[in-house]
């Protein structure tokens, strides 16, 4: 009776085993960010203080996010760290460590206060609306191509940063470049030496597991994603016995408690506000509102594209308080310490399976809270594994190139700069601003100067500020 009156179930045509069954759908969809998110945000230093310190960030601030949403919007939801962001999110603090002489830890707690100005004015931008008004003024080619932009920079990490391999012939060795990109195998040998058996099995894992993903997502299967890890780590886990490693030496010494010590000493509340000023305040304003840009279209992406079933885009005050949430959640990660917490696309798979209310969104905040005891088997899935989730992912951020008008120039131009450059600058931010000055400088050639917003020419002349004048 008490879900029936909070959650108004049979007001949305569902019932308790519907919206649990949702639940786990959307959970073992998306499961895999505890792994990732602390992988991709620790530098790939698995085992460390630091990453005991994400895991369990990314475990709370998914359960608080994902309830926060249920609870306020009454929608079928799921929040986690946002992929893309994370990435951004470490190379900026790998940038900040180099350009400041110290260590990543630091440079990490760093960023965290960027992440928690970011959400603060997202809380402040939510509560007077300007949020949706932003919405309407960035161009729509540009908003449709931050996706795949994101997108092939997730796959360009896979391929290339993700499995990082050293060997008495030096490194670090990447799949992409030298096992791809050699002539053929034994030009790879020669290159990689005694680390080619290491890359051979990586290699193999990711398109495994990168195969498996994309036959039970065709074939409509639940949990993809982590079946493809699973498969793809039961290879390398095999193929590392063959090879005369132990894959699973790590767990005789292991701790199955959450990292409660490593959390609350690299993580929780540790803003770095001194090193956080030695930035310098144009490229920290910078900073902020490039997460501030890319969490906007991520979250109302996904929010609009879960609209169908749940009638979001109809509901102006539960879209609101789902922003909101939105927002809220990103100040909780930072407090945690981790990157920008958002609404995941993965929710489609809760509602594809019934789920309409909060009470989906419940059932997958639990399911995260209890993940903080899993923390050694985590550890154990292979870097190569986690790979072919990125490319999967990556892929699926290409749907909706197709909205581009690549019958005009002016459109479609911007738009291929955008999503090039990311990867090839490794910067989210820069991709955004150079397809937005590429927006706005075409379109005033072309005659079509009415088409911009006065927003859009600001934050181009701003951009241009920093490409150019600020040295």
């Amino acid at each position: 009776m008490l879900l029936e009156k909070f959650f108004k179930l049979k007001k949305n045509n569902t019932d308790v085993k519907t919206e649990v069954l949702a639940g786990i759908a959307t959970f073992v969809s998306m499961v895999y960010i505890i792994s990732l998110n602390p992988n991709i945000l620790s530098a790939f230093e698995i085992n460390t203080p630091l990453w005991n310190g994400i895991f369990l960030a990314t475990c709370i601030s998914a359960f608080l996010g994902t309830m926060l949403v249920g609870l306020l919007a009454n929608k079928p939801l799921a929040m986690a760290p946002g992929m893309g962001s994370n990435s951004y999110f470490a190379i900026v603090t790998a940038s900040t460590a180099a350009m400041l002489g110290i260590s990543y830890t630091e440079a990490y707690q760093a960023g965290l206060v960027i992440i928690l100005l970011e959400g603060i004015l997202f809380v402040i931008l939510t509560i007077i609306r300007v949020r949706e008004k932003i919405i309407d003024a960035i161009p729509e080619c540009i908003r449709i191509s931050i996706a795949p932009a994101i997108g092939i920079f997730l796959m360009f990490i896979a391929l290339k940063y993700n499995v990082t391999i050293f060997s008495d012939s030096g490194g670090p060795f990447y799949m992409g470049d030298d096992f791809f990109g050699a002539i053929n195998t034994v030009a790879a040998r020669e290159k990689l030496g005694s680390a080619f058996p290491e890359m051979y099995l990586s290699v193999i894992t990711m398109l495994a597991g990168f195969f498996t993903i994309a036959v039970l997502a065709y074939r409509r299967i639940p949990g993809c994603i982590p079946l493809g890890i699973l498969a793809a780590s039961i290879i390398y886990w095999s193929g590392a016995y063959l090879c005369g490693r132990d894959p699973f030496a790590s767990l005789q010494n292991a701790s199955w408690l959450p990292p409660f010590n490593d959390f609350f000493s690299t993580t929780f509340f540790r803003f770095d506000f001194d090193c956080f000023m030695k930035i310098g305040l144009d490229t920290a304003l910078l900073l902020i509102v490039t997460f501030c840009v890319v969490d906007l279209f991520d979250t109302v992406g996904t929010l609009i594209g879960t609209s169908s079933k749940t009638n979001l885009l109809n509901e102006k005050r539960q879209m609101k308080k789902a922003l909101l949430a939105d927002a809220v959640a990103t100040v909780v990660g930072g407090t945690l310490g981790t990157s920008t917490v958002t609404t995941f696309a993965e929710s489609n798979a809760g509602i594809a399976a019934g789920g309409r209310t909060g009470l989906t969104s419940a059932v997958i905040a639990i399911l995260f809270l209890f993940c903080m005891f899993l923390a050694p088997a985590v550890a154990l899935i292979p870097a190569p594994a986690t790979s072919a989730a990125l490319l999967y992912v990556g892929i699926l951020m290409f749907r909706d190139i197709k909205r581009i008008n690549f019958d005009d120039l002016t459109e479609f131009a911007p738009a291929m700069i955008m999503i090039v450059l990311m990867p090839a600058s490794h910067s989210i931010g820069h991709a955004i601003g150079l397809g937005l000055i590429s927006y706005a400088v075409i379109k005033l050639f072309c005659g079509k100067s009415r088409e911009v917003s006065l927003l859009t020419y600001t934050v181009s002349i701003l951009f241009l500020i920093k490409f150019f004048l600020l040295f």
